[in-house]
């Protein structure tokens, strides 16, 4: 009886250990969606799609990017109960007229655990990620600054003003 006490107070000890080791570390899929959001525009309505990916990356359970091109690339969020965690090996998107629509259209994939058939995940938003931008920044080996003008030379992202015409930060 004794040496039952001694195994609950170890097992205790180590769980209270684990309640105190500290905030948790962020996933791989959790840090790659901060960096494409901190060079994520604003919502955006639609995108024209030609019906084949460059490639694309889960994000977490309800953000995805996907690339029309090895430069353009699009954030998408989707409504739940969507996971897309568990995408198995390809997604594909319902499009209108070849236009990928948030709210209307949707991310299909199979899923593990979902047995036979698609699963089709409304799109919730879009957001254009300036991807030249990220790279410059990544290979220059700044930070992500977003809602900062683009480096000398560069245009800025679709839908900014340029940066002359930009008011001042305050």
């Amino acid at each position: 009886m004794r040496h039952d006490f001694r195994v609950l107070a170890t097992v205790a000890l180590v769980l209270l250990g684990a309640c105190a080791s500290g905030p948790q570390q962020k996933s791989a899929q959790e840090l790659a969606l901060d960096r494409y959001n901190a060079y994520a525009g604003p919502p955006i309505q639609s995108f024209w799609w030609p019906g084949h990916f460059d490639s694309w990356e889960p994000l977490g359970k309800d953000h995805l990017v996907v690339f029309t091109t090895p430069f353009d690339a699009y954030l998408l969020k989707v409504w739940p109960p969507c996971d897309l965690r568990f995408v198995l090996n390809a997604i594909g998107l319902t499009t209108t007229s070849s236009t990928v629509y948030a709210h209307l259209d949707s991310v299909t994939m199979n899923a593990a655990g979902t047995g036979p058939g698609m699963w089709r995940c409304p799109i919730d938003e879009i957001r254009k990620v300036d991807y030249r931008r990220m790279q410059a920044d990544r290979k220059a080996g700044r930070p992500p600054a977003a809602g900062q003008p683009p480096p000398a030379g560069q245009p800025p992202p679709a839908g900014q003003p340029p940066a002359a015409q930009q008011p001042p930060p305050q």
